[in-house]
């Protein structure tokens, strides 16, 4: 039996609030009900990847707005608000009120809203004599966004306020952690009520991952031991993870700083680095001709509805070059074909010949025209790919990245790298001031022991590049709080690439994709410091660093730290405060399918405040820096 992901039960979620409420079963074939979609900004991030406007057009959405911006009324229309309950957000609600914009207001709340601020609602309601206006009021518990089966963030925008750099600055206040804390506290639970099952809980402790996990911890707690509002009731009778409870690792970004700086060299982890992949879509710039004007920019979507990219995502680039060409050669083909059917009945001449032949071919011409859909379909996404792809070569060229790729790997390997690490830096061919300083500091990570001299030698070959030093300020403070447990350093054995001539066959081809000049890497698998974790919490493996972990299980009475079962885990939720990325999540992915490969089921949803490619990460460690000095 498949398992309902957790992005698509939040989809049908959405869904069955478009459908005004009602279970979706009812909706049958028949017409929707016509209705105006107003959202704020957190509503349009949660529902951008999950339903296009084409899907909000089937279910009778006619108009899509932002609540704050000018509305006309809309009279004998039901107007669908999705938002969160802030201060802003509801005044304009009673601002409509008071227009009278709509006949009919379905108001759902993204979280909840305080039985204080519904009182207000209510009495403004009262003033603007529109109670018999307001249909149904809603708590969704969807304060979170899915990007893809298994991956989740809380935040596109604004996610500042739930960055590494807000939760670790310096001057940063008792009521403004508690606030960043709750907020997360609050997603956290509405993945849990959209999942419908309790978890049990595992965070190191005395950091903000031990903060969270309490807090949820007690949340949860109070939900199900209140009979009437308990939003878990379903969770025994359904057993949606087959008799067993998922564990939810909670982990704090400080357990692992080197791998959000990474080069990196799959397909999406790349996107995201060069490309600034967002919400499933990169926007790419159209090279104008010669004299044009301003380059033209055009966004593409990369998401679960293209099989091409569910099937490359995690490969690395090479591969993908490779299957793209394949993809071409394979369109090619068809086309060919639909074109020789074409010459063989005369349509190329349009002669009277045709229509005397058409009844032998219409077999072959029912195929053809049922193929074409297919077929533009599978044109369009090779053209998006190629460009893509395209785009991201230019940058792997530009700035060597196999280079710093290659390099970082040998760090991870624990070869001697102080000689060429000098003569990286030193190049003012290789890479950019940002890439040579996510290099050093991955180095200065790894590397336990680096004396003062070699340190000053590698700063001043930085400086000589133009590269600012306050992020190294800032990992010199975290490594002396950060007590490097050997174990932590040696979590990367194995690693290491090897280079393979997998081009040739693309290079003679004469494809689009000349990779010439760029290393053809192939990556040893080796499990990061998080999938190390994952990996000990989900099957009780001994550790003395396991035994540190908080144990908290909301379904017992008494708060306990003793586990009270130990068999294995099937499905786990790991969720990174402070900013993940998709080198993290990729390696994830990679850990559960070897896992399953081998006969030992593993389900894993990765999921954290925010994705935070190394350029965005670097500036926050930059920031940081510039507080101590």
């Amino acid at each position: 039996m498949k398992m309902t992901t957790l992005r698509q039960k939040q989809k049908n979620a959405l869904k069955q609030m478009l459908n005004l409420n009602q279970p979706l079963s009812k909706l049958g074939n028949s017409e929707p009900i016509w209705k105006v979609l107003i959202y704020d900004r957190i509503g349009q991030d949660i529902i951008s990847p999950l339903i296009s406007i084409k899907e909000l057009r089937e279910m009778g959405v006619t108009l899509h707005v932002q609540l704050h911006s000018d509305r006309d009324p809309i009279p004998e229309v039901p107007a669908v608000y999705f938002c969160i309950p802030s201060d802003e957000n509801l005044g304009r609600i009673s601002q409509d009120f008071h227009r009278g914009i709509y006949d009919a207001y379905h108001l759902n709340f993204i979280s909840p809203i305080s039985r204080q601020k519904l009182e207000d609602l209510a009495a403004s309601a009262l003033q603007a004599n529109c109670v018999g206006n307001i249909q149904k009021v809603y708590d969704q518990y969807i304060n979170f966004i899915s990007l893809e089966d298994d991956l989740f963030i809380l935040k596109h925008q604004n996610s500042d306020s739930l960055s590494y750099y807000a939760i670790n600055r310096g001057d940063i206040k008792d009521t403004e952690m508690d606030e960043i804390m709750n907020n997360i506290v609050d997603s956290l639970f509405s993945v849990f009520v959209t999942m419908g099952t309790v978890p049990i809980i595992r965070s190191p402790k005395g950091n903000a991952a031990d903060m969270v996990a309490k807090k949820l911890d007690k949340k949860l707690r109070d939900n199900l031991f209140d009979a009437r509002n308990n939003l878990f009731h379903s969770d025994a009778q359904t057993g949606c993870f087959n008799f067993q409870r998922p564990i939810l690792i909670i982990l704090d970004r400080n357990v692992d700083m080197a791998t959000p700086l990474h080069h990196t060299w799959t397909y999406q982890a790349l996107a995201h680095d060069v490309l600034d992949l967002t919400l499933n879509r990169v926007v790419i710039e159209e090279k104008t001709s010669a004299g044009g004007t301003r380059a033209k920019t055009r966004p593409y979507e990369l998401d679960g509805k293209d099989k091409f990219w569910m099937n490359y995502k995690g490969s690395p680039f090479p591969m993908v070059a490779e299957a793209i060409q394949e993809e071409l050669e394979q369109y090619k083909s068809s086309e060919d074909e639909v074109k020789k059917l074409k010459t063989s009945m005369g349509i190329d001449n349009e002669s009277d010949l045709a229509i005397s032949m058409v009844s032998d071919n219409t077999a072959r011409i029912t195929s053809a025209v049922n193929s074409l859909p297919q077929l533009l379909e599978k044109k369009r996404l090779i053209d998006m790919h190629t460009t893509v792809a395209t785009e991201i070569l230019n940058f792997i060229k530009k700035r060597k990245l196999d280079t710093f790729f290659e390099f970082e790997e040998k760090i991870l390997s624990k070869v001697n790298v102080d000689k060429g690490l000098l003569e990286i830096l030193n190049d003012p061919n290789v890479g950019t001031t940002e890439d040579k300083l996510r290099l050093f500091l991955i180095y200065y990570i790894y590397t336990p022991h680096v004396s003062e001299t070699d340190l000053k030698k590698y700063e001043a070959a930085l400086m000589e590049a133009g590269c600012d030093l306050s992020s190294i300020a800032y990992i010199k403070r975290w490594r002396s709080y950060t007590k490097m447990s050997s174990a932590s350093l040696n979590q990367y054995e194995g690693a290491g690439t090897k280079t393979v001539n997998m081009f040739s066959k693309l290079v003679s081809q004469g494809s689009s994709f000349v990779m010439e000049g760029v290393k053809n890497l192939v990556v040893k698998k080796h499990n990061l410091p998080v999938t190390k974790i994952v990996d000990h919490l989900m099957d009780f493996k001994n550790s003395p660093e396991m035994e540190e972990y908080n144990y908290l299980d909301p379904k017992q009475l008494k708060v306990t730290d003793i586990p009270r079962n130990r068999s294995p885990f099937q499905d786990a939720f790991v969720f990174i405060i402070g900013g993940g990325n998709y080198i993290e999540y990729q390696n994830l992915v990679d850990y559960a399918k070897a896992k399953t490969s081998s006969g030992n089921v593993k389900r894993v949803i990765y999921g954290t405040t925010t994705l935070t490619n190394a350029k965005l990460f670097l500036k926050q460690l930059s920031l940081l820096g510039q507080e101590i000095s």
